[in-house]
């Protein structure tokens, strides 16, 4: 009974290690959209009021999880009995991408007459914050809904072949990390600002380390999500750009002598600037039937 108890606490532990391994390979595999992940939710999670940025982004964080129990379950099924779907979707999700990263080029070349300020009391009343606070959760979690799909679809193609316990566990462990690791870090860049003030506040000389910490902290912030709207208008691209060319046979073997970079920014932006034109023609149709 004992060396029986003994022998599966051996398979356990052989199981957990398998796993522990395939999950080190499958967070290697994703470490690029992870990356382009931390860039576009950094950027959307900006620009509230300093007591509204934890609030915010803790909704946006609940939102991602619950992105992960809705795809992971589908993921597994549709691997198993449709994969053709998987393909489909990833695509559909692509042009999304893709529309919103040409969105905000397009948005940046004929700027909308809107504040810039933020959403704070001062630009806008507090049923207005509350529900452009709402719009951007939901944009924010939409956007998280794609690009958790491709973490979850890479993940799952490192474990192809595998037990489906194994798959369950390491698809599970890299789309749990992604979360607490990407909004985790996105909480620390929101809050450099705040961290900023406090430093300086505990300073009591006037020229100490501390404050001179503190000081480039809050001068930092800004400039840190300029940085990331831009580095995250081109991880859209890139994004969406990767979907179509590992997914459409065409695209794939297109232009060849190109940096497979380059050629994914292209192809995503083209994409991108096709389907904003598909959009707004059809917002211009449907504005002048409503008029």
């Amino acid at each position: 009974m004992a060396s029986g108890f003994f022998v599966l606490l051996d398979d356990i532990a052989a199981i957990m290690d398998d796993v522990a391994v395939m999950s080190k390979v499958a967070a290697k595999k994703t470490a690029g959209i992870l990356g382009d992940d931390l860039a576009v939710n950094a950027e959307k999670a900006s620009g509230f009021a300093s007591s509204r940025e934890l609030p915010v982004l803790w909704a946006i964080s609940k939102g991602s999880l619950l992105n992960k129990v809705i795809i992971l379950p589908i993921a597994f099924l549709l691997s198993a009995f449709f994969p053709i779907a998987i393909i489909i979707i990833l695509v559909l999700g692509g042009l999304f991408l893709a529309y919103e990263g040409a969105e905000k080029i397009y948005e940046f070349i004929f700027p909308h007459e809107e504040p810039s300020e933020g959403i704070t009391e001062e630009t806008f009343t507090e049923e207005e914050i509350l529900a452009l606070e709402k719009d951007k959760i939901k944009s924010a979690i939409v956007t998280d809904f794609i690009l958790s799909v491709e973490i979850v679809i890479i993940a799952l193609g490192t474990v192809i072949g595998k037990p489906i316990s194994s798959q369950i566990a390491v698809v599970s462990i890299v789309a749990l990390i992604a979360t607490i690791g990407v909004y985790g870090i996105v909480a620390i860049i929101v809050r450099m600002d705040e961290v900023g003030f406090k430093m300086i506040q505990h300073s009591k000389k006037e020229k100490s380390i501390l404050k001179t910490i503190g000081n480039i902290l809050v001068q930092a912030l800004p400039k840190v999500i300029k940085l990331l709207t831009v580095v995250g208008t081109i991880a859209l691209l890139l994004v969406s750009g990767g979907l179509f060319v590992h997914n459409i046979e065409f695209l794939h073997h297109l232009f060849p002598q190109l940096p497979s970079i380059l050629k994914e920014f292209i192809i995503g932006l083209v994409a991108g600037f096709i389907v904003l034109g598909i959009v707004n023609l059809f917002k211009k149709i449907f504005g002048r039937k409503a008029h």
